[in-house]
């Protein structure tokens, strides 16, 4: 699957021009598996949602969201519903000005639109035509686009890494940092160091984050809300939702509407 997927982008690479869309669906359940691309790419899906993991961390896209996705990071998309993916490829050598990391951003209903405008858009679109024009403002609403906390950084530290797996695996597991501290023979102050250094967030930060994050991924596979509560580690779907609304400012049964 990935050695099929880089030779269908070729051509989205290959071309002169600074910017190439296109579309692409894919049944539930679908891995590209792990690839990269030679240009930034702006990863976007009118329908389905897309679980976007790299070595660096893992992003939750919904259809109302997409991923900037830097130059040449590895990454793997799998596709929860029927994705139907429109996506964007930009060359950040010709075009300025554009995310310098991964993340993702809101997308408006001129942004959507302008997503999938661009991927009925021909590979040798004439120079400062119509179509040019498109892409042009397609960018300029990408420039002020709100970044999204949907990001979930891994660290590199291999025990920190087994303790970010085990949350992940089982986002209600309860273990705290001095508990996690004795089973690797460290202390509490170093796990809490590690993670401040390696993610960037707290111990407990990370954990709601990771909470979160699966919870979205739960929601849109149609699950009940107090399952997703009860499977992520809260007591009861009232304390999910108020933690979900605290974080998103909307109800977890709002998010995908």
């Amino acid at each position: 699957m990935p050695h099929d997927l880089t030779a269908r982008h070729l051509d989205y690479h290959d071309t002169d021009r600074a910017m190439a869309a296109m579309e692409v669906n894919y049944p539930d359940g679908t891995s590209t598996g792990l690839h990269a691309h030679p240009r930034g790419q702006l990863l976007h899906a009118i329908a389905g949602v897309m679980i976007v993991r790299s070595p660096s961390g893992s992003w939750v896209v919904p259809p109302s969201r997409a991923l900037w996705l830097e130059r040449g990071l590895e990454h793997e998309v799998r596709m929860i519903g029927e994705v139907k993916i429109r996506t964007v490829f930009i060359d950040d050598g010709v075009v300025p000005n554009l995310p310098e990391r991964t993340c993702v951003v809101e997308v408006s209903p001129l942004l959507r639109e302008l997503i999938v405008a661009a991927a009925r858009i021909p590979l040798d679109y004439p120079a400062g035509g119509r179509d040019e024009r498109l892409l042009q403002l397609l960018v300029d609403e990408l420039r002020v686009s709100r970044v999204l906390p949907l990001h979930l950084p891994l660290p590199r530290d291999l025990r920190l890494a087994r303790v970010c797996r085990t949350m992940m695996d089982d986002p209600a597991d309860t273990a705290t940092a001095d508990e996690w501290a004795r089973r690797l023979g460290v202390s509490a102050k170093t796990i809490h160091r590690l993670f401040t250094r390696e993610t960037g967030m707290s111990f407990a930060q990370w954990r709601q984050q990771a909470r979160l994050l699966q919870a979205l991924s739960l929601i849109a596979q149609g699950r009940r809300m107090i399952d997703v509560a009860l499977d992520c580690g809260y007591a009861s779907q009232s304390a999910f939702a108020a933690m979900f609304r605290r974080h998103f400012g909307i109800a977890p049964s709002a998010f995908y509407r």
